[in-house]
């Protein structure tokens, strides 16, 4: 590649003499402290504020509170410290937080501190991966737009396990590329140790990248062909062993004596990793689930249309597109240019080439899968592509100014400005009143920057450096502006999305609004419907709970207060809608709990195994949560799995195991498909929450207790 001097990206040289293609890079002056602004900036950003989301995903918060009391439900990941069942991912996820917990007790910050720290590291481990073959300039310019990535803003804030998975596959492609820099085993072997520990945070996910990573290391490592496939069954050793050993303990432990495996039907965790969590997510044949997909006349039935448009669309496009378009043409120009090396290592030119190829190729069949799973998809999924993004923005970015002097290198620097800039003023007019202004100065700053990018270089240094720093603030100033509003709003329940409401979301299930005077409220929504202007997304319509919620009580109190019947209670700005306290939640947010309710299920909490039981694991995560006693979740999330059994349940009643039943009531809201929040008629998969409820309705006396309906199951009525 021609280097033209003084260059803002520094491209580092080959080490003289050692053939390997490794390289030694003299740091600038201005590198260790850029870096560490950046660092700063990006724990800033994931820390400001952070109590105010409260315990945020209380279905994972519980198994957190769970596994800071009982070291058994810390290895299983149960909902409960009596074990009854466990989520419906392996755990790995949950340890961070646990282990946080235990040391510092339970809130808000201490659960999810661990979620941003991981956010800052990997913004790190991105910045050491893009440095070691294009400078820190193009890593500084990956990691800003990592950092500013609204879904990794949201995600990294969040206690769901797509923060761990992120942070594992930026090291997974990271150990790639050092692995190919001299087919070193060691690195290899710790590629496959970080997949393996990604699988047991989300089980199949982990391996959607393996297929280009494996192919890539097998045509182009430099050494024979022999020690290659030598190396790649290595480090899948390496990959069983990291996430296996988990697996066969699960697998072997007796059934009797461990927590049912939440989200499978046959209380197996190779069933849920197969079927709820694996191949179901792609063909939409999820056995236990609700809403579904693959039905809808667009492909994509309740979860929304799939297609090749799907990132780019409705809701979807504001979490994870605005530098989408500038990837996948940057990723053609950077491959182009690099492709003269006739080996991946051979020059710098080959192992650049290599780093396009592994976070080309990694980005490039993610957003296939995310776009075509007819399964459960949400928005929030979306951030694991974000490393992958940021990776091919800084290395394209880098090659083409580089190579800026070639009048197609210039151009394309151009028109790639250019089209950033109209995508982002397209996203921006997304969300009605949304910053008007600022859609117009991203565009007119945008174009005028890549109007004269390519004849800057003639008016001097000053003016070629202006013109770049207009045009990366105009690339990253919608997505900037989506990150303070993200930070700024508390986020609570199952489907979160970053930044403000718009219309037109497709990732999640029905896409019903509420109205004035309904559950929903004005400006709320589910994911796949409109919302109001300037709006946090919620969930109405008949989904109780759904989205984000604002004013949610700081240092991970309980969500209580005033709301309608059902769970629907957060409004735009922190209102709540509807009469009375107390009441049971839903499938998508949790319940509300009064402090009566707490009173309750803390007397005499430590006689029983589990101070009460309620139908969802939500309900139940939010009376726990509340009282710090073990509360039983019948059915598990969806309230469909066949945990525990009316039998089993009997018998923790007549054996003096669960103090309490907290019913549902009936009013809440009517989810489809009978979900939580619907009565208790326990899910799509079976009936064993209606016939728990059926029985204890018919054997013991209700009693309102701060606006929930208990059962006192040591006093029946006959």
């Amino acid at each position: 590649m021609t280097t033209a001097a003084p260059s803002l990206f520094p491209v580092p040289e080959s080490r003289a003499g050692t053939g390997t293609g490794r390289r030694a890079v003299a740091r600038p002056r201005w590198e260790l402290p850029s870096l560490a602004a950046l660092l700063i900036a990006t724990g800033v950003l994931l820390l400001w504020d952070l109590g105010s989301s409260g315990y945020a995903n209380s279905f994972y918060s519980a198994a957190v509170q769970a596994g800071s009391e009982s070291w058994k439900a810390f290895f299983f990941g149960s909902s409960d410290a009596g074990n009854s069942i466990t989520v419906d991912k392996p755990p790995a996820a949950l340890w961070p937080m646990m282990l946080s917990v235990r040391l510092f007790g339970l809130g808000a910050w201490q659960i999810l501190v661990p979620q941003a720290l991981m956010g800052i590291a990997t913004t790190g481990v991105l910045y050491a991966a893009v440095r070691r073959q294009f400078g820190p300039g193009a890593a500084l310019l990956s990691g800003a737009a990592f950092a500013l990535t609204p879904v990794a803003a949201l995600m990294f804030r969040f206690n769901n396990p797509d923060a761990l998975l992120t942070l594992l596959l930026t090291v997974t492609v990271y150990c790639v590329l050092r692995a190919l820099d001299g087919a070193r085993t060691k690195w290899l072997v710790w590629a496959g140790v970080a997949v393996g520990l990604a699988f047991l945070t989300k089980t199949l996910q982990a391996f959607v990248i393996l297929p280009p990573l494996a192919l890539l290391y097998a045509v182009c490592a430099p050494t024979g062909l022999r020690r290659r496939l030598g190396q790649l069954l290595l480090a899948g050793l390496a990959m069983v062993v990291a996430g296996g050993w988990w697996v066969a303990i699960v697998e072997l432990w007796p059934a009797s004596s461990r927590p049912y495996i939440g989200g499978s039907q046959n209380n197996s965790f190779l069933e849920l990793t197969l079927g709820y969590n694996g191949l179901g997510r792609i063909n939409g044949n999820e056995t236990g689930s609700v809403g579904g997909g693959g039905r809808g006349g667009g492909g994509g039935g309740g979860w929304g249309e799939t297609g090749i448009d799907r990132l780019f669309s409705g809701n979807i496009g504001g979490q994870i597109a605005w530098l989408l378009p500038a990837a996948l043409v940057l990723l053609v120009a950077g491959l182009v240019i690099t492709w003269r090396a006739r080996r991946a290592t051979d020059s710098l030119d080959g192992m650049a080439r290599a780093a396009f190829l592994a976070w080309g190729g990694s980005l490039l069949i993610t957003a296939v899968v995310f776009s075509y799973m007819q399964g459960i998809f949400h928005e929030y999924y979306t951030v694991a592509l974000a490393p992958f993004v940021a990776a091919v923005i800084g290395m394209g970015v880098a090659v083409l100014w580089e190579e800026r002097g070639a009048a197609a290198a210039a151009i394309t620097l151009s028109g790639t400005l250019a089209l950033t800039a109209v995508w982002s003023f397209v996203l921006l007019g997304r969300a009605t009143g949304y910053l008007p202004w600022l859609r117009w100065a991203v565009l007119v700053g945008g174009l005028l920057a890549a109007a004269a990018l390519p004849f800057a270089a003639r008016a001097g240094r000053r003016m070629l450096r202006a013109t770049a720093a207009l045009g990366v603030a105009a690339a990253l100033a919608g997505p900037f502006a989506y990150c303070l509003t993200t930070v700024s709003t508390a986020h609570t329940g199952s489907i979160v999305t970053a930044g403000p409401a718009v219309a037109g979301g497709r990732g999640g299930p029905g896409g019903m609004t509420g109205g004035p005077g309904g559950f929903g409220g004005p400006g709320e929504m589910l994911p796949g419907g409109p919302g109001g202007p300037g709006g946090a997304q919620q969930g109405g319509g008949g989904m109780p709970g759904a989205g984000q919620q604002g004013g949610t009580p700081p240092q991970g109190a309980a969500p209580q207060g005033q709301g309608v019947p059902g769970g629907a209670v957060a409004g735009r700005g922190g209102e709540r809608f509807g009469g009375g306290q107390g009441g049971p939640g839903g499938l998508l947010n949790g319940a509300r709990v009064s402090a009566e309710a707490k009173r309750a299920l803390t007397i005499d909490a430590d006689d029983y195994t589990w101070a009460a039981a309620a139908i969802g694991s939500q309900n139940a995560a939010s009376y726990q949560l509340a009282s710090g006693a073990p509360v039983m979740p019948i059915g598990g999330f969806n309230g469909s799995d066949p945990s525990p059994t009316l039998e089993q349940f009997q018998t923790y009643v007549r054996d003096g195991k669960i103090h309490w039943f907290i019913g549902l009531g009936g009013t809440t809201g009517g989810a489809e498909g009978g979900m939580p929040g619907g009565g208790g008629r326990g899910g799509p998969g079976g009936g064993a929450g209606t016939a728990i409820e059926t029985w204890v309705k018919a054997t013991f006396k209700a009693t309102t207790v701060g606006g929930a309906t208990f059962y006192d199951l040591t006093a029946p009525t006959t």
